[in-house]
C-alpha cells in the first residue's frame, strides 16, 4: 500500500487584502501561523477581467454596502501590482509558507508563469474559457481546477481542453466547489467528489465557501487531497469576501482538525494498535469457575463462566473446554487450566 501524501491546504487570501500590500503581508503571516501549506492571492487586471457594465453578484453588492456599483469599480481597488507580488513572494519565503495566485486574465497567466509556482489554480469562472485553459496548458505543470457552477460534462470538456494542449491528465486535480458566498449547507453536496473521481478518474479536492470549518474537514474524510478556504484578518472589513471567510483563529483550527482527521483515517488495515494492545487483557475475559469445582468433575455450561481479566483461556475455546474434566480443584472465579 502506497504511503498517502498529506492533504494540501490552501489558505485563500484572495482579495481580502483590500488592495493594501501591508494587509497582504499580514495575511501571509496569518496563513503561516495557522500551518497552511500555501497562501493564495488573485492576480488580475480589472479592465482585462470584466467589461465596464458587468454587474456585481448579489453577495458582492450586499457585502460592499454601496461602495461600488460595478465589478470594474470593485476590482480596480483590489488589484495587486507586480511589485506587490514580488514583495509577497519574498515574505512567503521568510515565513516558510508557499505562494500561490490565481490568474483571471491572459496577461496575468503570462506574469504568473514567470513566478515559478508549484501548480496552477484555475477558478470556477474560467472552466468554460477555452483560450484561458489553453494558455495555462501551454505552460505545463500541475493544475488544480475548481468546478463551481459546472456540470460533469463541462468539467470533462475543460479537462479535455487542458490535455489537448499539453497537460498530463495525471497532473489534474478537480476541486468540488459551490460558487455561492456563503454556500448553504443543503447545496454543498460533498458526495459529488465521488462522482467526479469515479467518472473522470482524477484526484479530487474541495474549495469551501461554507461558514465554519466542519465541511472541509468532512471533505478530507471523504478523500479530498486538496482543501482551499478563504480567510481574512477581520470579517467586518469592507470587501466582497470577508464575511464568508475564516478569521485567523478559525483557519488555524481548520488546519489542526484536518491534520487530526488525516491521522485518524489511517491506512485502512484493521489491526491491533500499539495504544490499545495493553487493554486487551483488561477488557477481554477468561474462562473461570462459576462455583467451586472438584478435581475430576465434569466441566459444564453450569459450572463455568467468563470473566475479566483476559489472561487465561479465551472464552472462544468454550466448545473444547466444556465436556472435559477438571484437572484440579478450582475456587469460584479461579481461571480454568487444562
Amino acid at each position: 500500500m502506497h504511503e498517502k501524501q498529506p492533504v494540501t491546504i490552501i489558505a485563500e487570501a484572495g482579495v481580502n487584502h483590500c488592495g493594501s500590500l501591508d494587509m497582504a503581508l499580514r495575511l501571509v503571516d496569518a496563513a503561516a501561523e495557522a500551518g497552511a501549506d500555501y497562501v493564495k492571492f488573485q492576480t488580475f487586471k480589472a479592465e482585462a477581467l470584466v467589461s465596464a457594465s458587468a454587474p456585481l453578484a448579489r453577495y458582492q453588492s450586499g457585502n460592499l454596502g454601496g461602495e461600488a456599483d460595478t465589478q470594474l469599480r470593485m476590482l480596480r481597488a483590489l488589484q495587486l501590482s507586480e511589485a506587490d507580488h514580488r514583495a509577497i513572494i519574498e515574505h512567503c519565503r521568510l515565513r516558510s509558507v508557499k505562494f500561490l495566485s490565481t490568474a483571471f486574465d491572459l496577461d496575468s497567466v503570462e506574469f504568473l508563469a514567470g513566478l515559478s509556482m508549484d501548480f496552477w489554480k484555475i477558478p470556477s469562472g474560467e472552466i468554460t474559457n477555452y483560450p484561458y485553459l489553453r494558455a495555462i496548458a501551454r505552460h505545463g505543470g500541475r493544475v488544480v481546477m475548481s468546478t463551481g457552477m459546472s456540470t460533469i460534462e463541462e468539467i470533462a470538456s475543460a479537462v479535455d481542453a487542458l490535455t489537448a494542449n499539453g497537460i498530463d491528465r495525471r497532473d489534474i486535480t478537480l476541486m468540488h466547489c459551490n460558487t455561492q458566498y456563503p454556500t448553504p449547507m443543503a447545496d454543498v453536496n460533498l458526495s459529488a467528489m465521488t462522482e467526479m473521481r469515479g467518472r473522470l478518474g482524477l484526484e479530487v479536492g474541495y474549495s469551501d465557501h461554507t461558514p465554519g470549518i466542519e465541511v472541509p474537514v468532512a471533505a478530507v474524510a471523504l478523500g479530498a487531497t486538496v482543501i482551499e478556504k478563504h480567510f481574512t484578518l477581520d470579517k467586518s472589513l469592507p470587501g466582497p469576501d470577508h464575511k464568508a471567510s475564516l478569521d485567523p483563529a478559525e483557519l488555524k483550527a481548520m488546519v489542526t482538525a484536518i491534520r487530526n482527521i488525516e491521522k485518524a483515517i489511517g491506512d485502512g488495515r484493521k489491526c491491533v494498535t500499539a495504544s490499545e494492545s495493553e487493554n486487551k487483557s483488561v477488557a477481554r475475559k477468561s474462562i473461570v469457575a462459576a462455583r467451586s469445582i472438584k478435581k475430576g468433575e465434569l466441566l459444564t455450561d453450569d459450572n463455568l463462566t467468563a470473566k475479566r481479566p483476559g489472561i487465561g483461556l479465551s472464552p472462544m475455546l468454550w466448545p473444547s473446554v466444556v465436556g472435559t474434566v477438571a484437572v484440579a480443584d478450582f475456587a469460584p472465579d479461579e481461571q480454568i487450566r487444562l
